[in-house]
């Protein structure tokens, strides 16, 4: 751990390096903020590589919504202007059908981008909710379920419920997105029938039956190639998935902590098709994301 410290201090970016301190050194959340801020936009907005494998400098849903998960960790409320500006961001970006904000942008193909932010105009029949049911979230979580935002909110899940609910199966990124969005807003969960037209006890156990169907079961490539596992959902034992999945979420942590370089971090299992020297830079940029994320579950399992 004390080495992973050191190669963040090195090599990583101050972002991830003010949440190592935040999450696992006593930091502030304060510092993230400050760091966070130099990827948001006039608009209230993120981009300038935010999600590092597309460099689009203008802001993006998908960006967005990786700085929304950073300040829910860090606890964030609308009183803090960063978040003000971002909730105006997602009330003011045009939806592409209803209750989906686009997820890839035109303009991502002008920059650096990994295979899969390609736009074309088929491409949100791929992505689908992913991360609208999330940004979704947020507005209802920082508004306090109250007002405009939380408006377009409810409306928004409405149409991303109702799909989920008619799904045979979707596709695993789509399903982080619905398992936080429900532990998010569990504390409105007396909200659901009126707001979506389902139960919150419905909804959660449809999500439930997807993850368990999608999760890789298969060990001996855990680590080494790129699939949906039990710590990409199950993120602390207060997870209503844990004790069903406990067996393989402490094979998972076993997997993590054995296969720690000498550094004591992780490489990526994906790559860009172009773009040599720039996945270069992202690479590092997210062996200090995958750091930050694998410590902190290390912390929350007890593992350290």
């Amino acid at each position: 751990m004390e080495r992973a410290e050191k190669w963040l201090r090195r090599y990583g970016r101050p972002l991830e390096l003010a949440l190592w301190e935040y999450h696992l050194g006593g930091g502030s959340k304060e510092r993230v903020i400050q760091y966070l801020s130099a990827f948001q936009n006039e608009d209230g907005g993120f981009g300038h590589g935010l999600e590092a494998d597309f460099w689009l400098p203008q802001s993006s849903p998908i960006a967005s919504w990786m700085a929304g998960q950073i300040l829910v960790e860090i606890q964030a409320g609308p009183e803090d202007y960063i978040v003000r500006r971002l909730m105006d961001y997602l009330m003011a970006t045009e939806q592409v059908q209803p209750g989906m904000w686009p997820t890839v942008l035109p303009e991502n193909n002008n920059y650096p981008h990994a295979p899969w932010w390609e736009w074309t105009p088929d491409a949100q029949k791929d992505w689908m909710f992913n991360p609208s049911v999330e940004l979704a979230a947020f507005l209802i979580h920082w508004s306090g379920s109250q007002g405009l935002e939380a408006a377009l909110g409810w409306m928004s899940l409405r149409h991303a419920f109702e799909y989920l609910m008619d799904a045979d199966s979707v596709e695993w990124h789509g399903m982080k997105n619905f398992w936080q969005c429900l532990k998010l807003l569990r504390p409105f969960q007396d909200r659901f029938p009126e707001e979506v037209g389902f139960s919150f006890a419905q909804l959660e156990q449809k999500a439930r039956t997807l993850i368990l169907d999608v999760i890789s079961r298969e060990i001996s490539g855990w680590g080494i190639t790129y699939q949906p596992l039990p710590l990409d959902f199950v993120k602390d034992p207060a997870d209503p998935l844990y004790e069903e999945l406990k067996p393989l979420v402490e094979e998972n942590l076993r997997v993590y902590w054995e296969s720690r370089s000498e550094w004591g971090i992780w490489d990526i299992t994906w790559g860009w098709a172009d773009y040599p020297q720039e996945f270069a830079v992202a690479r590092r940029y997210w062996q200090g994301i995958l750091a930050v994320d694998r410590y902190k579950l290390f912390k929350a399992f007890g593992w350290i």
